[in-house]
């Protein structure tokens, strides 16, 4: 199983993470910089994956906090990413990367 990270190759916090990953992710994930494929390579439309993050897992999509975290088990420290799944957590994470990643947006493409 390989799962694929559609990340925005243009925003300079998604790029350090991804650089950070790279580096110490298993060869079960690959990170995919949406800008550079053309639109028939994308899994969604361009605008859709600009807005958060899109992981495809054998046909499935997940997003948002989810695909970070799903990112992160390619690595030794996918466990401790786990935590933001927890019933108590995982809303608070859920929240807190939503704001973010719509003021992101914003502030990219508006």
């Amino acid at each position: 199983m390989t799962d694929k990270l559609f990340y925005d190759g243009n925003c300079p916090l998604c790029s350090a993470e991804m650089a950070r990953l790279e580096k110490i992710k298993d060869n079960k994930l690959v990170l995919q910089d949406i800008h550079q494929l053309d639109q028939e390579e994308l899994p969604a439309p361009r605008e859709q994956l600009l807005k958060v993050l899109h992981l495809d897992r054998n046909g499935q999509m997940i997003t948002g906090i989810d695909a970070n975290v799903a990112a992160w088990e390619h690595t030794r420290y996918g466990a401790l990413w786990k935590i933001l799944t927890w019933p108590l957590i995982k809303p608070i994470a859920s929240a807190a990367y939503s704001w973010w990643a719509v003021r992101r947006y914003r502030r990219m493409y508006h």
